[in-house]
């Protein structure tokens, strides 16, 4: 396991551009006003060979305005106890702030390479901003721009060298599991529920993740990583510039992820904003599992799961796939049943039908029912293969691609799900031009490559 880095420091010092800067991406959210980081968010850095892990965390701030002071100082507190070394970042342009020397009396109680950096300092000329900076009795400053690189690699070279060296184990692949949903339906609840701590800041308010967190945990010997995103609203109502770039991680969180829980709140309902959160994960080919949460909170009957079942299958045809599942993150009731779903999901998603059998359900389902005639024309199937997982795709080569209806091209899906087992995962179908000699559904083979000349 990679030693872990902390970057702390008051609201809008620079800490999520200097966490982009070292991690040479753009991961965090970096934002003008301050305290737009609100959880941990962890990436991965590499440094002169040392590989570590960087975690970027919210503002320290003591202002009692702040609904989200408390949570975030634990917060802090939760990842220097982590970490292998801290970076504070102070505000070389703002110049020293009261909250400066609390959180330095905090840090000189930790045993750990502590590296004090004073950012916003972009040339030789703007050192000389660094003389307040020594009145805090630091023996060691380190003056850099997050934003422009000055200062950086000087900085990185001192940290690389006192990091321990990065532990060697074998990992199997890890199953990215992406929990969207609304705001306030219970994501980062469900995940410190199946995590078993306070790992994220969980808050009644709408809103309270804006960045998308990875968080990896091992259970039943399986790796998982688990990707907290913020709620996605209706464009209509998305106003804060900020917020707006929380959707858009939360829907790159999609690309990236295996399998998507999308988290619905039983006592509100099935909505509308609920189809189209499960709307973005099919579009982007995401396994899919609807986790209906606050289970608890609900009047329940016989029929109660049939009726949410039946409401969620009407509204989203296009994941009739998708399993549902019933929990509570409050009381932890089937939480830990949400993953033998993922498993099953995932296993599918994964699957690779031969190519022998694949033509074999081909050539039955045509036998069964024709395409319909294009043009006076019918339609010919020459073959199909399998051209990638994550999730299956399959290819079917035939004289008249764009002809082909889509109730066909369901009908096809069917017909593969009811053979191969792929009953939980999204199916992809392409439909190519090809010529060639055999023909499904005729007992005459031709050859239209070799058309005579006119």
């Amino acid at each position: 396991m990679s030693p872990i880095v902390a970057i702390v420091g008051r609201p809008n010092v620079g800490k999520s551009t200097l966490f982009n800067r070292i991690t040479r991406k753009k991961d965090a959210l970096v934002d003008d006003l301050p305290g737009v980081t609100r959880d941990r968010h962890y990436g991965e850095a590499v440094w002169n060979d040392a590989a570590f892990t960087l975690v970027d965390t919210g503002g320290f701030t003591e202002d009692d305005r702040d609904d989200f002071a408390d949570k975030i100082r634990f917060q802090v507190r939760l990842a220097i106890e982590d970490a292998d070394a801290i970076i504070l970042v102070l505000d070389g342009k703002g110049g020293l702030s009261p909250f400066d020397t609390e959180i330095i009396a905090l840090l000189r109680a930790v045993e750990l390479p502590v590296f004090y950096v004073v950012n916003k300092i972009d040339s030789a000329e703007k050192e000389i901003n660094l003389f307040d900076f020594y009145n805090l009795g630091i023996e060691q400053l380190y003056s850099l721009s997050a934003e422009h690189g000055y200062g950086v690699p000087g900085f990185l070279d001192d940290l690389a060298a006192v990091l321990p060296v990065a532990e060697q184990t074998e990992m199997d692949e890890s199953v990215n599991v992406a929990v969207v949903g609304r705001p306030n339906v219970g994501k980062s609840s469900l995940i410190n529920r199946i995590l078993g701590e306070e790992r994220l800041v969980v808050s009644d308010i709408p809103g309270t993740t804006r960045d998308a967190i990875d968080t990896i945990c091992r259970i039943n010997a399986k790796t998982y990583r688990l990707i907290d995103t913020a709620g996605i609203r209706r464009k209509g109502r998305v106003s804060e510039r900020i917020e707006k770039f929380s959707i858009l991680k939360a829907l790159k969180s999609l690309d990236r992820c295996h399998v998507a829980l999308i988290v619905l709140d039983a006592e509100e309902g099935v909505t509308d904003q609920d189809i189209r959160v499960a709307g973005y994960a099919y579009e982007r080919g995401c396994g899919c599992v609807f986790v209906l949460n606050k289970w608890d909170r609900i009047e329940k009957d016989n029929r109660t799961v049939k009726r949410f079942t039946e409401e969620i299958r009407m509204n989203a045809k296009f994941l009739s796939f998708a399993p549902i599942i019933t929990v509570s993150a409050l009381t932890g009731f089937r939480v830990p049943k949400i993953f033998e779903l993922i498993d099953k999901v995932f296993q599918q998603y994964c699957l690779r039908v031969e190519t022998g059998p694949l033509n074999k359900i081909l050539e039955q389902a045509l036998a069964r029912t024709e395409p319909a005639l294009h043009k006076g024309k019918r339609l010919k199937f020459y073959y199909a293969a399998q051209v990638g997982v994550k999730p299956p795709a399959f290819v079917f080569f035939v004289n008249y691609p764009e002809a082909v209806h889509f109730s066909y091209r369901r009908y096809l899906i069917n017909q593969i799900r009811e053979a191969t087992g792929l009953n939980d995962t999204p199916i992809r179908v392409l439909f190519r031009l090809r010529t060639g000699r055999i023909e499904f559904g005729n007992k005459k083979k031709e050859d239209r490559g070799k058309r005579k000349k006119k």
